[in-house]
Order: structure tokens, then C-alpha cells, then sequence
């Protein structure tokens, strides 16, 4: 297979690789935002490596020479790490509502633009089928 063709399966798993990042990271966004009154709470946040890696430890791989890398250990809650370098209040809390508002809403246009995607790649799908008729 050539390097630069692009298949129709790798397109929709691509948009559905977006599109479940995107909902990973309003959803860590969203229980932030629901702490941030919590005292000592840290904010946390998913990134594609932690999706993907969640995405990979579901294949439940197994390494059969030492050359290979280990799958992801399961004890990671959820894909999500603590945010490094956040200023923290007197109560502990460093969530700031700017930042979780931001990333929601960067999260909701990177849904947005999947969601548009796939649905204009489902109307080139329905014109076909019904082009044969």
C-alpha cells in the first residue's frame, strides 16, 4: 500500500479518534469545573496519549519479546493526569474556571468539526448509494 493513499476506513477512524478525544476532555473539564469549590482538589486533564492509550489497553496486548513496549498499566484513573504548573488557592483548589471553560470549549469545536466531517463523508455515502438506483 502506498504511503499516500487514504482509505475510507482510516478516515473514519481517524474522525472517531477525534471525536472521543474530544469527550475525554470535556469530560475531565466538566469534573473540574464541578470542583472547583472542593478544597485541595488538583485539576486534571486527558490528552490524546491517555486516550490513546486507554483506546489501546482495551486490546488487551501482550508483549512476547522484551523488545516490545508493555501496554499501558491499568491502574491509570480514567486517562487523566494532574495538571503541572497551576497556581493553587489558600483552600488547596487549582482549578481556574477560565482555563476548564477554554478547553471545553476548544473540546466542543474539535467535536464539532469530527461530527461535520463524518456527516459530509455519510452524504457522499447516501449520494452514491442512491446514485445506483
Amino acid at each position: 500500500m502506498d504511503v499516500s493513499t487514504i482509505t475510507d476506513g482510516a478516515i473514519m477512524t481517524a474522525l472517531g479518534r477525534q471525536l472521543t478525544k474530544a469527550v475525554a476532555q470535556q469530560a475531565v473539564a466538566a469534573g473540574n469545573l464541578a470542583n472547583i469549590d472542593t478544597p485541595g482538589y488538583r485539576a486534571r486533564e486527558a490528552s490524546f496519549g491517555d486516550v490513546l492509550d486507554g483506546e489501546i489497553g482495551k486490546l488487551s496486548l501482550t508483549t512476547t519479546t522484551s523488545n516490545q513496549i508493555a501496554s499501558p498499566l491499568p491502574g491509570v484513573p480514567g486517562g487523566t493526569r494532574e495538571v503541572e504548573g497551576l497556581q493553587s488557592r489558600r483552600d488547596g483548589n487549582n482549578v481556574e474556571l477560565d482555563r476548564e471553560l477554554l478547553t471545553m470549549n476548544k473540546a466542543g469545536s474539535d467535536f464539532a468539526a469530527a461530527g461535520a466531517a463524518l456527516a459530509a463523508k455519510f452524504r457522499l455515502i447516501r449520494f452514491a448509494i442512491n446514485e445506483g438506483r
